[in-house]
């Protein structure tokens, strides 16, 4: 029997992830200090842990293509995306959208307020044959997953969507993306959208004169709070904030105001304000409610829904196999990859064969589709995050 054979018969298997680092200069230490990535950058401002994008790919950091960019395996490896990775069909993908509503209607679980924007079909479904499409570029995926540590204030910054994105940037995408606050200062805020309806020439006007504090609405931030931002939100993730973000593929920032910082040559870094107002949401954003969270358990781990959207679903597993002799089940349909985060602890991996994939807080860890029956033990919690 080959070795590919033995492949498809076993299912793929789950491998690790090596960050590209940013050295944006709001950035601070934590994510070498607390997540032990060992990356000489000082500051650190953020790590692309899951990345096919070309201005920070990640690499495999285990098993049989460790060192390579995790867009060269996909593109060997097509199948570890799943059937929405291998080129779906305009009527498969009109009846994956069916599907997913049809589900909907049937009472899944749906996310509250704020959030109801971020509930429409599920991550098994896409909006539209042309969506499924790109999710089978070549060697690409849809989502990009990030660290980020925010020493300082991030600027004010609005993204785009796709549609937007794809006629005025040259076709790529435009960015939808959800935080999880892992930990914040004591005080801490965020800008999220305008704090009342601002007229677009008002608006404007404030940017370009410096004085837009004025119309942004600041709310509060506490370890474990999620918060989905739309494309044309105002946003900034506010100082002492560490946060895992899970995005759309793209690299897309417009940037509105940056209180007047200067860089480490002493250069204002560039705004976008026209670009900004093209997309910019002027009315007032309601102030963002946590969403209800019920745990749904099962032997060696306990599960919650966090958010779901068109691009991406997030689930956080609580996963603690120290006092029962059962350990936690874990395998990928064909259906999509899954990527886990560890945000707290360390575990191990068991696959069939008897080889183990230990992580730690802060690994990342890429379950290709179809993937070989595995057995997670350890204590930990992780961010599960479907594509």
């Amino acid at each position: 029997m080959t070795r590919e054979n033995m492949t498809w018969k076993s299912g793929a298997k789950p491998f690790l992830l090596k960050p590209a680092g940013k050295d944006y200069l709001w950035g601070g230490s934590r994510l070498n200090d607390d997540f032990s990535k060992n990356i000489p950058m000082s500051p650190l401002a953020e790590t692309w842990e899951c990345s096919t994008h070309p201005d920070g790919p990640s690499r495999v950091g285990s098993g049989e293509y460790e060192g390579w960019l995790l867009s060269e395996v996909l593109k060997l490896h097509p199948e570890y995306l799943g059937i929405h990775g291998s080129g779906v069909s305009m009527a498969a993908a009109g009846e994956a959208v069916a599907a997913g509503k049809s589900a909907e209607a049937a009472g899944e679980p749906a996310a509250a307020g704020k959030f109801a924007a971020a509930v429409g079909e599920p991550a098994a479904a896409r909006e539209s044959a042309e969506a499924a499409g790109e999710a089978g570029a070549v060697g690409q995926l849809p989502i990009l997953i990030k660290f980020i540590d925010a020493k300082q204030d991030l600027s004010v910054q609005v993204h785009p969507d796709d549609d937007y994105a794809f006629r005025m940037e040259e076709g790529q995408r435009g960015k939808t993306e959800m935080w999880y606050v892992l930990d914040a200062a004591r005080g801490g805020r965020l800008v999220y959208g305008l704090s009342h309806d601002v007229d677009p020439e008002a608006l404007r006007r404030s940017l370009y004169q410096g004085t837009v504090e004025k119309y942004l609405q600041k709310v509060p931030i506490h370890k474990d709070d999620i918060f989905f931002i739309e494309p044309g939100t105002v946003h900034a993730v506010g100082a002492g904030a560490l946060i895992a973000e899970i995005q759309e593929n793209s690299n897309l920032t417009y940037r509105m105001y940056d209180y007047n910082r200067v860089d480490k040559n002493g250069r204002k870094r560039q705004l976008h304000i026209e670009k900004a107002m093209d997309v910019v949401n002027t009315r007032r954003s309601t102030e963002p409610r946590q969403p209800l969270r019920v745990l749904k358990y099962q032997p060696g781990w306990a599960s919650e829904f966090l958010c779901r959207c068109k691009y991406f679903q997030v689930e956080r597993m609580l996963l603690n196999t120290e006092r029962c002799r059962s350990l936690a089940d874990f395998q990928t349909d064909s259906h999509s990859y899954q990527v886990l985060l560890c945000i707290e602890g360390c575990g191990l991996i068991l696959e069939e064969d008897g080889e183990t994939l230990p992580f730690f807080r802060g690994d990342c860890i890429f379950v290709p589709a179809d993937s070989a029956v595995l057995k997670i033990h350890g204590r930990a919690q992780l961010l599960k995050v479907t594509g």
